[in-house]
């Protein structure tokens, strides 16, 4: 029999265990339905778009979370050992340097209070500082800091030890992640953990694995595909550059459409990057050998200068200043502002969408992405990161929303089991013997078409890659993934990747 409880007038001291789970659980089904009924009242077309596919992913981001990524324990072991003797061979340099080069006892990489004392008391480095909990900025040893330090010719190779030490200690508390019994590692996904639409990636609720979603190419090769299985793993090419160019065409086709496809032009060309250096590094030797092969000419240190275009291109894109190009991309600061000059003299529909979106932030305060996701902006219009923020938010979106459109695609036609979706990526797995059916099938499946301005048709190209675990093929790892060029004739190795039921 059904009981209505008040729980305006409702003594909760007064209630036992069980009736205190009732009302709460029943506060938590008649609160949420009221929220619901009061949105539901309020939204409009825009906004009921955006929550609808957000509804239509919760099966499939369901399924990715319950099936989780098989783990091999023995190549977990291993690379834990690997790693472990990497971290005491550094461990042992770190101190060499330490004693032998400063006339210091060594520090633990581990302790910042050590570090601190090394870097700024000893050795009388610049302090680098940091606000922290309580609001007051206080010297810092982080990340940042540390690449800052190690542009000082006495840090260098002590900040980079301990950057590195610090990395491979992140690796090692991943691998030592709890896989739960039945030798599988899960992630939560979040349908709405991001303003862009993107899924984020957590613990599951029951306190198990991790955030899938970052997991370093050199620790990928522990996840392998179930038996008779094989793994596939499609990704958007340039997703984000390419949306870049199909926003400056919306917004400029009708009225110029050389200026409009400047940049969506190059995106399509089928070398992106060697036409970007084309254009940022005028006086190089052009058409004295093959574009490609001069863009990929060493630039600055260990740059080549397709991958220098590849780097700063995407910083501009984003409103990135040349003095902030250059210090991330450790490039002088010449380089950056003569790159930056050419890049945007090239691709003058780059900064007339920057001026567009400071327009839609001051008048409108928000933006519509090609999808009709519409995002509003709270911050100061006229304030850096806010611009920063807006100018970056679009073409992330669309990629959020073209990966999201291809993976319920995939699902809905119940061919292949999701896995992992990696912000412009998505691994599955599938019937091994299938692949030649099936890898063609999905590559097309996931691609999601637009149609711009004066009926231009617009898809990001996607590139497979298959394999037996999440790692790269290569000599020591001959089951890695593969890039799919019309067919992948290997066949499961028996070797140290060979399963067996000793290695769940």
């Amino acid at each position: 029999m059904a009981e209505v409880i008040d729980t305006a007038t409702l003594n909760i001291n007064a209630l036992g265990a069980d009736e205190m789970r009732w009302v709460y659980n029943g506060l938590d089904s008649c609160v949420t339905s009221e929220v619901l009924q009061n949105m539901m009242a309020v939204a409009d077309d825009v906004a009921l778009r955006t929550y609808e596919f957000s509804k239509a992913l919760q099966a499939p981001v369901l399924e990715m979370n319950l099936r989780g990524l098989r783990v091999n324990k023995r190549r977990k072991m291993q690379v834990i050992a690997d790693i472990t003797t990497k971290i005491a061979r550094l461990e042992e340099q770190l101190d060499a340097i330490i004693c032998d080069g400063i006339g210091a006892a060594g520090a633990n990489w581990r302790s910042p209070k050590q570090l601190k004392e090394l870097l700024y008391d000893i050795m009388q480095l610049p302090v680098q500082k940091k606000r922290n909990s309580n609001g007051a900025f206080a010297p810092t040893t982080d990340e940042g800091a540390l690449e800052k330090l190690a542009n000082y010719f006495i840090a260098e190779p002590i900040c980079n030890h301990i950057l590195l030490l610090r990395g491979l200690g992140k690796s090692l508390g991943f691998l030592r992640t709890g896989v739960d019994a039945d030798g599988r590692m899960r992630t939560q996904f979040n349908i709405a953990g991001t303003v862009t639409g993107r899924f984020a990636s957590s613990v599951t609720d029951f306190g198990t694995g991790t955030n899938l979603q970052n997991v370093t190419e050199s620790l990928r090769s522990v996840f392998v595909a179930d038996p008779g299985m094989m793994f596939c793993n499609i990704d958007l090419e340039q997703g984000d550059s390419r949306n870049v160019g199909a926003l400056c065409w919306n917004l400029f086709a009708n009225e110029d459409e050389a200026f409009a496809g400047s940049y969506l032009n190059a995106c399509e060309s089928g070398d992106l990057h060697t036409f970007v250096s084309k254009i940022a590094f005028p006086n190089l030797a052009w058409g004295t050998a093959p574009d490609r092969e001069i863009a990929e000419q060493l630039a600055h240190k260990h740059y080549d200068y397709r991958f220098m275009s590849k780097k700063v291109g995407h910083g501009s894109n984003y409103l990135a200043t040349p003095p902030t190009i250059a210090k991330h991309a450790r490039i002088p600061l010449q380089i950056a502002k003569d790159f930056q000059s050419h890049y945007f003299k090239g691709f003058p529909c780059i900064p007339a969408w920057h001026e567009k979106v400071f327009w839609a932030l001051e008048n409108l305060g928000y933006l519509i992405s090609p999808f009709g996701r519409r995002r509003f902006f709270f911050g100061r219009p006229k304030d850096g990161s806010t611009r920063r923020e807006a100018v970056a938010h679009v073409p992330q979106s669309m990629t959020g929303d073209e990966i999201n459109t291809g993976i319920l695609n995939l699902w809905r036609a119940n061919k292949v089991q999701l896995l992992v979706q990696v912000h412009d990526s998505i691994l599955f797995q599938f019937p091994e013997h299938l692949r030649d059916e099936i890898v063609p099938w999905a590559v097309e499946a996931i691609k999601t078409k637009l149609v711009l301005e004066r009926g231009r048709e617009f898809v990001v190209p996607t590139e497979a890659s298959t394999g037996w675990n999440w790692g790269k093929q290569s000599d020591e790892n001959p089951d890695g993934l593969k890039k799919w060029k019309g067919s992948d004739e290997r066949k499961r190795t028996e070797t140290k990747f060979q399963l067996s039921l000793a290695d769940f």
